[in-house]
């Protein structure tokens, strides 16, 4: 990397004199004595060959009394833990280069990612993560499973609800100056158990296991010119479950879980400049397949089910700048599901029995086109206004509503005008109508004619948004951003009839001194809804009021410049709670399946610095968690139903961690 510049008045001096003289003045030949070079030297710019980045070794332990805890603090563990971490990169001279990026390897939680390869030419990759997330722990169940068969037994099978995804993955990516191409595999495993149900005839909750595997293929070759580029790209996807179908002694296949699929996608697309205009299109195809036995309630499998959709998706954008205040643009998306799945006769259940009855399934094709316009006009410096329409089609087979159609109309207002001020103001109309229900036995046969489902019915929306962001004084920034949209869902007897959304969020940042910095954010949002209901099958004669609010608060301070600019302290605190209140209006009003949770969690730390290279950090973690579910608590007590018990949470954790991290330069 050159270090200096050269000085464009001699040089441009240097080379009158070169034309009159017939010497060589090339650069090569400069003469650069008089030059002051170090008044041209990249004060950023360093010798980046080598070994540079960052690795960390951390050791600690765990006071875990829930494994929920184990979603905050990286792995449920009770005990002594251990993890590795870094971030190393390595080039040289000649453009070979390398990564490597660590996080929490040896804890439920962590990933590594490995690549290698010469600068604008070649790369090859792989990847590594793991990803645990936790429900419950100590869950008992009476069932015990052996390859597809449950099995109730007086003793008791106690395990954990919790599930666990690992996945690799390689890649190699090869290009030069107008092609390149790449091709990659992923596999993930995911195994645990999860909370599942069955009618044996009473209602039985159990711990369904969990054993699937998900390859993927993804390979592309991408084209580009002076004001184009295209790109040919395929990904096959391939699911593989090693629990079909699960069996009782007394009766076979009572469960079907995830049947074995498989999908693969062909796109096109590219993108051309001409000018100040931009035009992008992407086309791609696709077919989704299952093959896989399906269970009847006859208890006969319906054997080597065909299942195949077809899809195709389009898309076509122009954008243009038209003068310098103003640009506008437009899209057009079109897609497409066509479901050439087998048709078969099935049993028809009515609630309590089998009827005797069969009826053929029916094959639903989906079609969707959007439509969207916008334009941008810069009225003076620092004002900007924005306007657009949007309109989505949908056509559906075999549904109670065939099409419908949403049409929205919003504007934007952008304000830079004023020092430390950025001020967006957002406004949104949007309307749903469409054809007539068609509320027959063929699309619902147990439904009331009466009832609209929410995304189908007929709806008018109105929203609005505002978000300032302003710095009062150089050390400080704060950000704004309130929100609150409505639904109405009108033409409803039965069903959504009107729903609310809205809240803040408010963040600052603090550069208090030097050393000291500081930061704090709350937000709440708050989300009502409520329906109609028929227990007749007739007009409404219940209502139901749905009340969930969310919150969030945080902060945090960190203190640096301590014992010679060795040691930093620092301080961070969460707070969260969600309350979920449910009221049914029959003959009185009563609360129904409330949910209330909340959450406090915080870290202090230390980090001092043993030299330039060489640091040591040691912190703590506290996590107060709680939560109660009226759906599962004292649910045991309902005559006829087996449950896993309650499963609801509150504990106290604690994680102590110290770590050594060394810089490499």
């Amino acid at each position: 990397m050159k270090l200096f510049k050269m000085n464009v008045i001699t040089l441009s001096i240097m080379a009158v004199s070169g034309s009159a003289m017939g010497a060589d003045f090339g650069v090569g030949n400069a003469n650069t004595s008089s030059v002051n070079q170090s008044k041209y030297e990249c004060k950023r710019c360093g010798d980046n060959n080598g070994y540079q980045g960052r690795v960390s070794v951390s050791a600690g332990y765990n006071n875990i009394s829930d494994i929920h805890a184990g979603n905050a603090l990286g792995t449920a563990e009770d005990g002594a833990i251990g993890a590795v971490s870094g971030d190393v990169r390595y080039q040289d001279e000649s453009g070979y280069r390398g990564q490597l990026q660590a996080h929490q390897l040896g804890m439920d939680n962590g990933f590594l990612s490995l690549s290698a390869g010469k600068a604008g030419l070649y790369e090859l990759a792989f990847d590594y993560s793991n990803l645990k997330t936790y429900q419950a722990g100590d869950v008992q169940s009476q069932l015990w499973h052996n390859n597809g068969m449950l099995t109730p037994s007086v003793s008791v099978n106690q395990f954990d609800l919790a599930l666990e995804r690992e996945k690799i993955g390689l890649g190699f990516d090869y290009g030069r100056d107008f092609y390149r191409a790449s091709v990659s595999f992923s596999q993930e495993d995911k195994t645990g158990h999860q909370s599942s149900s069955i009618v044996t005839p009473s209602p039985v909750n159990f711990g369904l296991p969990v054993d699937a595997t998900t390859r993927q293929w993804d390979a592309g070759l991408a084209l580009n010119g002076d004001n184009w580029i295209t790109e040919l790209s395929y990904m096959g996807s391939f699911y593989e479950n090693n629990i079909n179908h699960l069996s009782l002694p007394h009766l076979n296949d009572v469960y079907a879980a995830s049947p074995d699929n498989q999908a693969h996608q062909v796109s096109l697309s590219g993108q051309y400049q001409l000018n100040r205009t931009v035009m992008s299109g992407r086309l791609v195809t696709g077919r989704m397949i299952q093959d896989d036995d399906l269970i009847q309630m006859s208890g006969n499998p319906l054997q080597s089910w065909d299942g195949q959709v077809d899809t195709l998706d389009g898309r076509l954008a122009v954008t243009s700048m038209l003068t310098n205040r103003l640009r506008i643009g437009g899209s057009v998306d079109y897609s497409k599901r066509d479901n050439k799945s087998s048709v078969a006769e099935f049993a028809q259940y009515n609630f309590n029995s089998v009827t005797g009855a069969f009826r053929q399934n029916t094959p639903r094709d989906y079609e969707r086109n959007t439509y969207k316009v916008n334009a941008s006009y810069r009225i003076a410096s620092g004002y900007r206004i924005q306007a657009g329409y949007d309109r989505k089609e949908v056509e559906r087979s075999f549904s109670e509503r065939e099409e419908t159609h949403d049409d929205s109309l919003w504007m934007k207002f952008n304000v830079r005008a004023f020092d430390n001020f950025n001020i967006n103001l957002k406004a949104e109309h949007a309307n749903r109508g469409g054809s007539e229900y068609e509320a027959d036995a063929l699309t619902s046969s147990e439904q009331n004619a009466l009832m609209r489902k929410y995304y189908l019915a007929d709806r008018k929306r109105n929203a609005v948004e505002l978000s300032v962001n302003h710095s009062p004084v150089h050390w400080m920034s704060l950000d704004i951003n309130t929100r609150y949209a409505k639904d109405d869902y009108d033409e409803t007897q039965i069903g959504l009839t009107e729903s609310e959304d809205y809240g803040y969020d408010v963040s600052v940042s603090l550069q208090l001194s030097k050393h000291v910095n500081a930061y704090g954010f709350a937000g709440q949002q708050w989300i009502n809804s409520a329906q109609a209901g028929s227990q007749s099958f007739g007009t409404a004669d219940w209502y139901g009021d749905i009340e969930d609010e969310f919150t969030n608060i945080g902060a945090g301070l960190s203190y640096g410049g301590l014992m010679q600019d060795k040691l930093t302290l620092g301080l961070d605190y969460l707070f969260s709670n969600s309350v979920s209140d449910t009221y049914v209006t029959t003959e009185g009003t009563r609360p129904y399946g409330d949910y209330y949770s909340y959450n406090h969690s915080a870290s202090v730390y230390a980090d001092y610095a043993l030299n330039e290279q060489m640091a040591l950090k040691l912190s703590y973690r506290y996590e107060r968690y709680y939560d109660t579910d009226a759906a599962v608590t004292d649910i045991n007590s309902i005559p006829g139903l087996v449950t896993l018990g309650d499963i609801n949470h509150d504990y106290n954790a604690h994680q102590v961690m110290l770590s050594f991290s060394y810089k490499l330069r």
